[in-house]
Parts: structure tokens; C-alpha cells; sequence
């Protein structure tokens, strides 16, 4: 038996280790359940929850890309009350935190999403997915505005007391400057980075391969991006970071731990090998085994530059 110290904390949450399944790619954890032992992982994200089920995007939603995939699946998901009702006596077998994500498409959606929610003692905290069209003014995304981030952030931490935490945009000059307005209006961490912009073409038809046109780029293909928006996040501001973004291995974690991520979310992996999450954990034990470190959170923003 070792002494190694897995856990770590993401402002007032307490996890067992630092490894979050991320929102979407795990749905509401009963399917991942077969596959590995939920108490043992760090997290579960949800799926993105928004105030009404939604059907999302017609097909097709998923395409494969090279190191990666592209995905437009449109937000699908049963709704908040669905959700307390159906999916969370289920997750409450569990020992495991659960973070609820919320998609919305106004700033008093994600308030009453929240607000329904908070209710639930089972759920830990939040995640608010501010990669949503704004439907009230022309459809530009919250999480490209800043003033916007800033209100969502200062109106959902006024109803609720469980910890907030605002999943941010790639798509943006200064990622940094987001955490920031997080930051001074109350919010208790960031997850970053949400999935790049994408697109792909049939080049028989001609036709884009997805519906949508665009998709979400996630897995190893944006890996280098993610790690420079994390470290960019960690030099400029003093909140913690939960790193997203191609991790597919417990070296993939420790790099995002060294560049300043507190605790990761394992997101296409999980497609690719659902059990993912287990190996990765006794990857990390054995490295804080091998070179010495007590507790793993001790890696967080470790990096040296010159």
C-alpha cells in the first residue's frame, strides 16, 4: 500500500482524483456504469441540460477527423425536470460528485435551470456551457462576449450556493480575459477549453459532411491548443482550471496538471475506450510513485519555462 494523495480541490469541491468524465460524451452515466466503477473516477459532467428537452440537430451530427472528431449534436438532452425525475435516482447509487452542465439560450434560462436544480443536495455543482447562440440577440455565442460571460456568471451564482464553474471558448483572441470577468463576478472555477470550431466536405457531393455545416472539433488534434489556452488562463489569472481538450492518457494528464489545470475531463476518449478513465488513474498513482510526489495536486502549475 502507498501514501499517494490523488485527491484534489477545485475551489470548495473535494475530488478523489483529478479525472472528470466530460459533458457529452458519457450522457447521464448509466451507459459508462458498465464499463467502469463510477465511485472510483474524480467527477461526472453531465450532458448538457437546458430547461425543455431538446431534439438537437437532424443527422448528421458526428463525423471522424483526422486525430479527432467533429460533432454537432445540437444540445439534445430531456430537460431539467426530466432529468431529476428520470436520471438522477439512477447516478445516486453512487459515490461519485456530480456536476450538472447547463446549456441555454438566454441569460434567464440559465438562471432557471439553475435555480430548479440547485434544489437537488445529490448534485455538487455546476457547469454552464456559455457556448450557446444567444437567441435574443441575433444568435452570437455568450462565451464570445465578455460582458455576457460576466452577467451569466453574477446572476447564476445569485441563486444558487454550490460551487459555479464556466466552461469557456476556444474561439476567442484572449481566453484569459474571460477567465478574469469570471473571476470578478464571483465564479468558482473555469473548465477549458470547449471544442473548436470545424468543419469537413464530401468531396464527391460537394456537401458539408455534417448537417450543421460546423461542428465541434474535439479529441488529440486539439490537444496543443487547449494547453496553451490553460497556460494562458494560469499566468494571468488566480482561479482554479479544469483542463479539456484530447487527453487520452495519464501523460496527456500530468501535462495538463503541469501547465495549470487543477483537475481534466476525459471527453472523445471515452468513445475509443470507455475504459479510459480507470487506466489513466493508475497511471497517475504509479508517476507520483515513481518521481516522488505525495500528492498529485502538487503538479498543478509546476511548469518551468526558462
Amino acid at each position: 500500500m502507498n501514501d499517494i494523495d490523488l485527491s484534489v480541490s477545485i475551489g470548495p469541491i473535494k475530488l478523489r482524483n483529478p479525472i472528470l468524465l466530460a459533458s457529452g460524451t458519457v450522457g447521464y452515466g448509466n451507459e459508462m456504469s458498465e464499463h467502469i466503477d463510477l465511485n472510483k473516477i474524480g467527477g461526472i459532467v453531465t450532458k448538457s441540460l437546458s430547461l425543455k428537452p431538446r431534439k438537437g440537430n437532424p443527422p448528421q451530427r458526428i463525423v471522424e477527423t483526422p486525430a479527432g472528431m467533429l460533432n454537432a449534436i445540437g444540445l439534445a438532452n430531456v430537460g431539467v425536470e426530466v432529468f431529476l425525475k428520470e436520471k438522477i435516482p439512477f447516478l445516486k447509487q453512487f459515490d461519485v460528485p456530480l456536476i450538472c452542465n447547463i446549456a441555454a439560450s438566454s441569460v434567464d434560462e440559465y438562471v432557471e435551470c439553475t435555480k430548479i436544480l440547485t434544489q437537488e443536495d445529490f448534485i455538487s455543482a455546476f457547469e454552464i456551457n456559455v457556448s450557446c447562440p444567444n437567441v435574443k440577440d441575433g444568435g452570437l455565442q455568450f462565451g464570445n462576449d465578455i460582458s455576457s460571460v460576466g452577467k451569466i456568471t453574477a446572476k447564476v451564482k445569485a441563486v444558487t450556493k454550490k460551487p459555479v464553474i464556466i466552461k469557456l471558448s476556444p474561439n476567442v483572441s484572449y481566453i484569459s480575459e474571460f477567465a478574469k470577468v469570471v473571476k470578478e463576478e464571483g465564479g468558482d472555477a473555469v473548465s477549458a477549453i470547449n471544442t473548436l470550431v470545424g468543419t469537413s466536405f464530401n468531396i464527391i457531393t460537394r456537401r458539408p459532411k455534417i448537417y450543421n455545416v460546423t461542428g465541434g472539433l474535439s479529441g488529440p488534434a486539439i490537444k496543443p491548443v487547449a494547453l496553451a489556452k490553460v497556460l494562458e488562463i494560469k499566468q494571468k489569472v488566480e482561479i482554479p482550471i479544469i483542463g479539456i481538450g484530447g487527453i487520452s492518457n495519464w501523460q496527456d494528464v500530468v501535462e495538463f496538471m503541469i501547465a495549470g489545470s487543477s483537475a481534466i475531463q476525459l471527453g472523445t476518449i471515452n468513445f475509443v475506450n470507455p475504459t479510459a478513465a480507470i487506466q489513466i488513474i493508475d497511471g497517475l498513482e504509479q508517476y507520483c510513485l515513481h518521481y516522488g510526489l505525495k500528492n498529485i495536486s502538487q503538479l498543478t502549475g509546476s511548469y518551468i519555462l526558462k
